[in-house]
């Protein structure tokens, strides 16, 4: 619901719901380092807050954008990097493609997954993998795991969990608050960062029906947030 202090526009009948077509959407950003570096840190406040604050002389706004943010990029202008033999792009030219994307925008994103150049025999190959059918069945599956789970609390899934959901509903054993401690200093993560693990953790142990979150959910999840510590640093 729009909250707007300007009495002049907020009257009966003048509904503003800007962006109420995509709340509760996915936002899909191809070609991520093509946008404006300013324009990606304007998403910063939305991704954090779930709701957008625009101020201005007559008055103060606040938008909901309870959204879903998906994006892809290559690695470097022509693709290839890390593939040094394959890649024609300089070192100061990678650099500057990735650091168009800041540290504080990518530690906002729940997880990054590197999409590496499929093998031949792999590609050939007649064995059947995972069908999206079987896929979507889990996802309902653990969509449901989590509506009962938050039944009668303010969160609908995992990733709407806040420090005190987390401490409630992912509670890990002793070596696995060790494994994640050492994950925690190897990777360097922020608070933030750090919350964020556990969560995918938490979404990745649903996915499998375990009631625990376990070493190997932490270990994939920590694999989601290393990316960026290979290419941005």
């Amino acid at each position: 619901m729009l909250k707007c202090t300007n009495k002049t526009c907020c009257r009966p009948l003048n509904f503003l719901f800007y962006g109420s077509t995509s709340l509760s959407g996915i936002l899909f950003l191809d070609e991520l380092t093509e946008f404006e570096k300013g324009t990606l840190e304007v998403l910063r406040q939305p991704l954090e807050e779930r709701r957008i604050c625009i101020s201005r002389n007559f008055g103060s706004y606040e938008y909901p954008a309870d959204f879903l943010l998906v994006a892809a990029m290559n690695p470097c202008r022509c693709g290839y990097y890390p593939d040094l033999e394959r890649c024609t792009c300089s070192i100061r030219e990678i650099h500057q493609y990735l650091h168009k994307i800041s540290q504080p925008f990518l530690d906002r994103m729940d997880l990054c997954a590197e999409v590496s150049r499929m093998d031949y025999r792999a590609l050939i190959s007649k064995r059947a993998g995972e069908s999206t059918r079987e896929i979507k069945e889990r996802v309902e599956k653990a969509h449901q795991i989590q509506k009962e789970r938050y039944s009668g609390t303010p969160y609908r899934f995992n990733g709407d969990l806040d420090r005190r959901g987390i401490v409630r509903f992912c509670a890990l054993g002793k070596e696995e608050e060790r494994f994640l401690e050492e994950v925690y200093k190897s990777l360097a993560l922020t608070a933030r960062g750090y919350h964020k693990l556990i969560k995918v953790a938490r979404t990745l142990a649903d996915m499998e029906g375990e009631e625990r979150i376990r070493i190997p959910h932490l270990k994939e999840a920590a694999g989601f947030r290393s990316a960026d510590k290979r290419y941005w640093n």
